[in-house]
């Protein structure tokens, strides 16, 4: 959630630790700072966007430093509880991800010992644990420090006058960047495009200290050397590329997300009998995610039930880690589009007790998830900047058909009709891209709107939760998404004309039923946008907005389907003037509880 980075090189570090810092916006934050050691250590810190603090900057000269984007969590946004966070004597300054279960306890201790602490924050008290415990040897006085920590942490410490940053990370992102003569820390590889490609991933317990030239490890007080790895996302990957807003950008790159994810899984020409493998079965699955994630494995859930013909239950990873159950030796799905979900990561701890088989859908190689799990199936869907996830969402979909298709259990004719039509989706989700300016027209009418429903059945109600999260968190509307049978069931109470309702309806078996709902819907007198398949009339003349979409098979319409609610939330976001990329409280990775 948080983002932090730290440089030290032959470089003036100020305006590469803003630029690291300026590339981890996406991440969701509220205040922002960094501190550099040019003798003596300057910190400046306050509230708002990384730019403002920017154009409030003197010059400064030092070549290693630490920066920090905070998202709240203990104390409200203010300058005082932003990052870094100094010891009393201003000699050590730290940043930190995650949150420290036991600093209350270590905060009375240190004000009984005579430190005053003047932030709200649990991050504070790690500086001046590392002021305490100093006597000569900085990275020693650091992991003497860490030792009276409990929580969740990704921290980096500098100190006034020491050529070396020390880092740690527990159950926390943090990557190592090697330059040229120079070095650098981040919680996201983003961060760093501009400056290298070549990065090492953490592990839970290491401590690293770099310099300009070098970059040492430890763990459990031995030292260990890590895989660097190679990035290949370009800096013109994570750029806007003359769209508005970053998110419109990746709802039009799905296209190519799409065929580049599956030109990971099967060849342009691989037959569908090669797809089908070794006639392997598969047995009764679980699918664990958070927030979007948990609603592509929704869609999942119908897609295996549907082709292979086995149950599949499908839980929020959050609560999943406090009463779910598994049984030793069955298959589990994780879905986390960063790798670095850190409730996705405790899940995953639990399932691996319990004697299960993980197998992680993630877009971040290297990331936490594809070092615990037991097996990675990635997505190629390029770094993902906006918060409001789109690309990666549809990546995860036909990551999951791709996860089902092998064990289908349908006639060849019958695989490789899906099969050439999975390879035909880029084409379709162009042609909802190129009726874009309909789209906008209707999500114009809803941007008016205080209160919106989304309904489906089927295998298309994941979308309707998906489309009332994207109004959500990037319009600010409050939008729900039902089970279209379920609006009898109370919220039929809220029907009316300032209650809009966006029916997504499919061409399948849930079809009539669908219809009969928008009929019970419109005697209620609530507008209705109908979303429907070409050649699809029932609506006309029933609904007050219409938008078609190419006609697919069924079990493929969620991703031609969730293009159109993704346009329709952005549209009306950019009606009310809403702040698109970076909605509030909202964070990209979610790595607190």
């Amino acid at each position: 959630m948080c983002g932090i980075v730290g440089y030290i090189g032959k470089k003036r570090a100020q305006p590469i630790l803003l630029n690291c810092l300026s590339k981890l916006e996406y991440r969701g934050y509220d205040s922002c700072g960094i501190a550099v050691s040019n003798g003596s250590l300057q910190v400046y810190k306050d509230i708002g966007r990384v730019k403002a603090l920017e154009k409030t900057l003197p010059f400064i000269k030092g070549m290693v430093g630490i920066g920090h984007t905070r998202w709240a969590t203990h104390g409200e946004p203010s300058k005082i509880n932003a990052h870094p966070h100094c010891d009393c004597t201003g000699r050590f300054a730290v940043v930190h991800n995650g949150t420290i279960n036991n600093y209350h306890e270590l905060r009375e201790k240190l004000t009984a010992e005579g430190h005053t602490l003047v932030s709200q924050t649990d991050t504070e008290v790690i500086a001046h644990l590392i002021e305490k415990y100093y006597s000569g040897d900085f990275p020693g006085a650091v992991e003497m420090a860490l030792h009276e920590l409990e929580g969740v942490y990704t921290m980096i410490a500098i100190m006034a006058g020491e050529h070396r940053l020390v880092a740690a990370r527990k159950d926390s992102p943090l990557v190592i960047g090697i330059g040229d003569r120079e070095n650098y820390f981040a919680s996201d590889v983003t961060a760093l495009l501009d400056y290298t490609s070549r990065v090492i991933y953490l592990e839970d317990g290491d401590i690293a200290v770099i310099t300009a030239d070098s970059i040492n490890i430890r763990n459990n007080g031995a030292g260990i050397d890590r895989e660097e790895h190679k990035i290949s996302w370009s800096v013109e990957d994570a750029q806007k590329s003359g769209y508005e807003h970053f998110l419109l950008k990746e709802i039009h790159e799905q296209p190519k997300v799409i065929r580049d994810t599956l030109s990971g899984y099967i060849s342009a020409g691989e037959p569908a009998a090669e797809l089908a493998g070794d006639g392997g079965s598969m047995d009764d699955m679980l699918i664990l995610a958070c927030g979007t994630s948990y609603h592509a494995g929704l869609v999942g859930k119908y897609i295996i039930e549907k082709l292979v013909d086995v149950p599949v239950r499908v839980e929020m990873a959050d609560e999943f880690i406090y009463s779910g159950q598994a049984a030793a030796g069955s298959r589990a799905v994780v879905i986390t589009q960063s790798g670095e979900t850190l409730d996705a990561l405790k899940a995953i701890k639990k399932l691996k007790e319990t004697g299960c088989r993980v197998i992680a859908i993630t877009n971040v190689v290297g990331s936490t998830v594809t070092r615990t799990a037991d097996r990675t199936i990635y997505l190629r869907a390029g770094p993902e900047i906006s918060v409001a996830a789109t690309k990666t969402y549809m990546a995860q979909l036909i990551a999951l058909y791709w996860l089902a298709l092998p064990y289908a259990k349908v006639d060849i004719k019958k695989l490789d009709s899906l099969v050439t039509e999975l390879r035909q989706l880029p084409v379709k989700v162009q042609q909802v891209l190129d009726n874009e300016a309909a789209v906008a027209d209707c999500a114009r009418q809803l941007a008016g709107y205080e209160n919106v429903f989304f309904i489906g059945k089927g295998i298309n109600y994941p979308v309707a939760l998906e489309g009332a999260l994207k109004l959500k968190e990037i319009s600010y509307i409050h939008a729900e998404g039902y089970a279209a049978g379920e609006l009898k069931h109370g919220p039929f109470a809220l029907l009316g004309e300032k209650t809009p309702v966006v029916a997504i309806v499919a061409q399948d078996n849930t079809h009539e039923a669908i219809v009969t709902s928008i009929k019970e819907i419109k005697a209620r007198r609530s507008p209705v946008l109908a979303i429907v398949s070409e050649g699809d009339e029932t609506m006309t003349g029933l609904a007050d907005m219409i938008v078609t979409v190419p006609r697919v098979d069924p079990l493929f319409s969620p991703v031609v389907n969730s293009v159109v609610v993704q346009l329709l939330s952005y549209f009306a976001a950019k009606e009310r003037g809403c702040p698109i990329d970076f909605p509030r409280n909202l964070a990209k990775s979610v790595t607190v509880e």
